[in-house]
């Protein structure tokens, strides 16, 4: 199942952008990698925020805010052109999030990490991509 986590410095969002971005995120990351738009699945996307304190964040020429967002998802469940997309919409994402025109995309990076296939456990068992897309096929709204 998919994961998001935005890190970014306290104080970065808006307060509307703070109130919606983790359930945008995470929707977004559901669209790109074509789950079905159904409870289950969106109850499975987890998304994080993680806030840090004021002086954590800087880069070696200033300490303009940036966003860090951390995308894991199973091998093989995104294409590289799904990936491009996630990425571009991610950035978006949080650009709006934060106030911020599109100029600023680069104070956004999105890594995505492919989780191997058979080291990913919930509910207590190992869960495979195969199981998930036999999952995803029977879940399907428009099926």
């Amino acid at each position: 199942m998919p994961m998001i986590r935005l890190t970014a410095p306290a104080g970065a969002l808006t307060d509307r952008g703070r109130e919606s971005v983790q359930r945008d995120l995470a929707a977004v990351l559901l669209r790109w990698e074509g789950a079905p738009d159904t409870a289950f699945f969106r109850a499975q996307a987890w998304s994080y925020l993680v806030e840090l304190p004021a002086g954590a964040q800087l880069t070696a020429e200033d300490d303009t805010p940036r966003f860090l967002v951390e995308v894991t998802v199973p091998q093989g469940a995104l294409s590289e052109r799904r990936k491009a997309g996630l990425v571009e919409e991610a950035t978006r994402t949080v650009l709006s999030a934060a106030g911020l025109a599109a100029e600023e995309a680069l104070r956004v990076w999105v890594l995505v990490h492919e989780q191997p296939d058979g080291t990913w456990g919930a509910g207590g068992s190992v869960i495979r991509h195969a199981d998930l897309v036999a999952l995803a096929k029977g879940q399907r709204a428009d099926a």
